[in-house]
């Protein structure tokens, strides 16, 4: 039981962050502004992030994702990060 609320959490972290995703995209490419396709990526980024979660916590808890977690994370920052920059120059 104790588990289940791990779990629970950490799946629905992963599905929000896929429908964020997901709707940042279509946003995207409905007005073509590229900020949203920067965080649209970002969103991307951080669902992998939360997909090896899962897998490190609840699919093969005996296997260690903490490395590839951490790239996602920073890639999701600095594809943020570029986008935030390369909008405001632009």
């Amino acid at each position: 039981m104790t588990l289940l609320a791990p779990t629970a959490v950490y799946i629905l972290c992963l599905i929000t962050s896929v429908v964020c995703a997901l709707l940042l995209l279509r946003a995207y490419l409905r007005s073509k502004a590229r900020l949203l396709l920067w965080s649209a990526l970002s969103f991307v980024c951080l669902a992998l992030n939360n997909l090896f979660l899962v897998g490190d916590k609840v699919v093969f808890p005996h296997i260690d994702f903490l490395a590839m977690r951490q790239v996602c994370a920073v890639a999701a920052i600095g594809v943020l990060l570029y986008g935030f920059i390369w909008e405001a120059e632009g």
